[in-house]
C-alpha cells in the first residue's frame, strides 16, 4: 500500500501546512511506508524560489508540479495559481495513483478534496481528506465576492465540496467544531476523525532567556515576549491583536496596584512580536502606528 499526500507545499518550505505534512510524512516513511507527495514547486515565504520537480527526501518520494506565479497578494492572481495547481496536480495524481493506494488530500489550495475524489474512485483507491479549514464558508466570512453570481458559485462549491466528504474512506479534523460542522453538513460522525495539529516538544521547547541565542541576536534581551508567528491572513483577528497590545501598553504606562502583595515589583515589560507575514500584516502595522503603539512591537520575516 502507497500512501499519497496533495498539498500545495511540501518540505523544504515551512509553512504551516507544510511543516504539518512533513513531519507526518517523513514519519511514516521512517516505518517503512511507501509514501508520495503531489505539490507544488513553490515555497510560501520565497515565491522566486524554484524547487527540483521530482526528488526523494527521507525515503519520501516528491512529485512537485508547474504552476502560476502570481503570488498571494492578490485575490484573482491567487485564483490563478490555484487553478493551475489543480490541473497539473490532477493529472499527477492520476497518473501516479494506483488501485488500494490511500490518498490523504489536504486543504491547501481549497477544496482539494474535490480534485481527489474522482481520481480516487476511478483509480480505486481510498480518499482520506485532512481538513486544516472549511471552504467555501471561510471565504464567504472574511466577505470574498459578494452578489448573486458570488452565491451561486459558493453553492456549488458547497455541492462539490461535500459530495467529495461523503465520498471519503475519512474526514480528519483538528478540532471538536470543525466535527460539529461536518455532522451539519451531514456527514456522517464515523467518516469524522479527530486529530489535532501538534508540535515537536522535543524540538520546541522552552529556553532559559540567557541561553536563548535568538533573543540575543534580535537584541531582545530578558524581557516577555508575546509572540506571534506565521501568517496573518484575512481570516484572523488583527483587531483583536490591535486591542490586545493597546491593553497592555495602558497598563504598562500606569500599572494598578490592585492585588499586589507587598515587596513585589511592577509587572514586566511586554514586547510583541510578530514573525512571518500576511494579508493583514501591513494594516496592522500602520494601525499600529496611527494609535501610538509600534514602539513596543517588531516584526520580523519566516524563520525556520
Amino acid at each position: 500500500m502507497r500512501v499519497i499526500f496533495i498539498n500545495r507545499f511540501f518540505y523544504p518550505d515551512h509553512s504551516a501546512t507544510s511543516q504539518m505534512l512533513s513531519d507526518l510524512a517523513f514519519a511514516l516513511a521512517g516505518r517503512g511506508m511507501t509514501i508520495d507527495i503531489v505539490t507544488s514547486r513553490q515555497r510560501y515565504d520565497a515565491p522566486d524560489v524554484i524547487l527540483p520537480a521530482r526528488e526523494a527526501a527521507n525515503g519520501v518520494v516528491i512529485h512537485r508540479v508547474w504552476t502560476s506565479r502570481f503570488g498571494r497578494q492578490n485575490l484573482l492572481g491567487r485564483a490563478v495559481d490555484y487553478l493551475t495547481f489543480y490541473l497539473t496536480a490532477a493529472w499527477t495524481l492520476w497518473r501516479i495513483t494506483r488501485s488500494g493506494d490511500v490518498i490523504v488530500a489536504k486543504t491547501d489550495p481549497p477544496m482539494v478534496s474535490v480534485l481527489a475524489w474522482p481520481v480516487a474512485r476511478l483509480r480505486g483507491a481510498h480518499q482520506i481528506n485532512w481538513l486544516q479549514d472549511i471552504f467555501p464558508e471561510i471565504a464567504e466570512r472574511v466577505g470574498v465576492g459578494g452578489g448573486a453570481l458570488s452565491r451561486l458559485g459558493f453553492r456549488a462549491m458547497r455541492w462539490l465540496r461535500d459530495r467529495s466528504l461523503n465520498g471519503a474512506s475519512m474526514n480528519v479534523v483538528v478540532g471538536a467544531r470543525m466535527a460539529g460542522h461536518l455532522q451539519v453538513l451531514g456527514i456522517a460522525p464515523a467518516r469524522v476523525h479527530l486529530i489535532p495539529n501538534w508540535a515537536d516538544g522535543s524540538y520546541i521547547h522552552p529556553v532559559p532567556p540567557a541561553d536563548n541565542n535568538l533573543r540575543r541576536a534580535w537584541g531582545l534581551g530578558g524581557e516577555f515576549i508575546a509572540g506571534y508567528s506565521g501568517n496573518l491572513g484575512r481570516a484572523h483577528e488583527a483587531a483583536t491583536l490591535l486591542e490586545a497590545i493597546a491593553i497592555v501598553a495602558k497598563a504598562q504606562a500606569a500599572p494598578s496596584r490592585t492585588g499586589v502583595a507587598p515587596g513585589d515589583s511592577s509587572p514586566p515589560r511586554i514586547r510583541w512580536l510578530f514573525i512571518g507575514g500576511g494579508a493583514l500584516l501591513d494594516s496592522l502595522r500602520a494601525d499600529l502606528v496611527t494609535a501610538g503603539l509600534a514602539g513596543g512591537v517588531e516584526f520580523r520575516p519566516y524563520a525556520p
